[in-house]
């Protein structure tokens, strides 16, 4: 038996319909969202959990919490687990932080490893205080299943972080669309994605929201 971490990226939100940013704004799920979380404890609840870890944020928390319930387990929040920091773009549009930031947009987009938006955080830093939960799990729980709750860009660098793969390139190689799970197991040979942004645990309409 080995550990398996699974990560689930919160449910939909205002954001996540739009593709505005949004890192520390704190939204809570739209009604689909909250129905993605449902079905998810639905289909999931079935397996034997060891953990749930979980970003601070009301998004991450209420897609947690059916499961949670489900299985009688209390969550572990931990502030590693947050989204990219988006400093001065928080709110804005794509179109409006092109138009206002254009020069630091364009370093973004192009090497997000070391040019993080304007007062915000880098991949680096990201997989930095990301990899510190990773460890206390790896470290806690040597085998079976924990669930990991957070946001499409930490979740990508963790992922990036964990098979080798150039943090720049988060947004070019991994995707994480709303309620997607991935699930990596960690064995003698290092960390094995099995599954990538599996989304079939939900109805049909839930998968073919337009979104982010």
């Amino acid at each position: 038996m080995s550990l398996k971490i699974y990560f689930l990226r919160h449910g939909e939100t205002t954001y996540s319909k739009t593709g505005g940013f949004c890192g520390d704004l704190d939204p809570e799920l739209t009604a689909e969202g909250s129905q993605m979380a449902a079905q998810f404890a639905a289909t999931y609840a079935k397996l034997p959990w060891d953990a749930v870890y979980v970003s601070p944020m009301k998004r991450t928390i209420a897609t947690a919490k059916p499961l949670c319930d489900a299985v009688g387990i209390e969550m572990q929040v931990r502030d590693g687990l947050r989204e990219i920091k988006y400093g001065e773009w928080e709110g804005k549009t794509l179109e409006s932080v092109k138009k206002e930031y254009t020069e630091d947009y364009i370093n973004w987009l192009t090497e997000p490893a070391w040019n993080a938006p304007n007062g915000g955080e880098t991949s680096v830093q990201i997989a930095s205080r990301a990899s510190l939960v990773i460890a206390e799990i790896e470290e806690k729980y040597k085998n079976g299943n924990v669930l990991v709750v957070s946001h499409k860009a930490t979740i990508r660098i963790i992922l990036c972080s964990l098979l080798g793969i150039d943090l720049g390139r988060y947004r070019d190689r991994i995707s994480a669309l709303a309620a997607s799970v991935s699930i990596v197991k960690f064995d003698v040979r290092g960390p094995l994605l099995e599954v990538l942004g599996d989304r079939s645990y939900m109805d049909e309409n839930l998968r073919n929201l337009p979104g982010t």
